[in-house]
């Protein structure tokens, strides 16, 4: 690929979000750098996700950066707190990792800012999602808008750019897209509860809104489930 080609920051959990995300920067022609955050999160087996889907996108360089976050705790995700399986609720849920966009964004700008890029992308979501505050478009935004003032290049007038191109879409539509572009979906991980074998429980919030999305798109859903 031309090296004139813009360079973007994506941050690929290993999550079906995330993929598309990336993969749709990629085919508008942006070269990536692939980011993933070893949190210590409940779900590892996300971060062998990563790795594949930041290798079948090309990325020109994969960091997994550790970054312990069970020294804080507050989540399921981070701490000995049970994932829900009742299903989707209106609450913000415990599987909720407090400010970890707001972190992730922040390692996905210092990459930026070092390697010259000025363009991130991040998969977050506003329509079907599990409730999360650092999920809504006016986060993505003042999360642009702190960048500015926050590192050289901002305040010398180059600006970041966060790309959230599934912000308004529903599951069914991040479905659809992927398979537009020609993904093979079951690569990814959504599953915050791994049942034993590599498989996903099938219950908790990402499982429902995984096999809802597939459903409601008409497409065969790859992922093999626990229940």
């Amino acid at each position: 690929m031309e090296t004139s080609s813009p360079l973007a920051v994506a941050l690929i959990s290993g999550g079906l979000d995330s993929m598309v995300a990336a993969a749709s920067m990629a085919a508008a022609g942006y070269r990536l750098l692939a980011l993933s955050v070893d949190y210590n999160q409940r779900h590892q087996i996300e971060l062998a996700a990563a790795r594949r889907i930041a290798a079948t996108l090309g990325a020109e360089r994969h960091v997994v950066l550790p970054l312990d976050l069970r020294a804080f705790g507050g989540s399921a995700l981070t701490a000995e707190i049970e994932v829900p399986k009742e299903g989707v609720g209106d609450d913000i849920p415990v599987t909720y990792v407090p400010a970890r966009n707001t972190i992730f964004l922040s390692l996905s700008l210092g990459w930026a800012e070092a390697s010259g890029a000025r363009d991130m992308v991040i998969g977050v979501n506003a329509l079907d999602y599990s409730g999360y505050p650092d999920c809504r478009p006016e986060f993505v935004a003042a999360f642009e808008d702190m960048a500015a003032l926050a590192t050289k290049a901002g305040v010398e007038g180059d600006r970041f750019r966060i790309h959230a191109p599934l912000q308004h879409m529903t599951k069914a539509d991040i479905v659809r897209e992927g398979t537009r572009l020609g993904l093979d979906l079951g690569m990814s991980w959504s599953c915050y509860d791994p049942a034993p074998g590599g498989l996903h429980c099938g219950l908790c919030d990402s499982c429902r809104l995984r096999a809802k999305g597939f459903e409601e798109a008409g497409i065969p859903d790859p992922t093999r489930y626990a229940a």
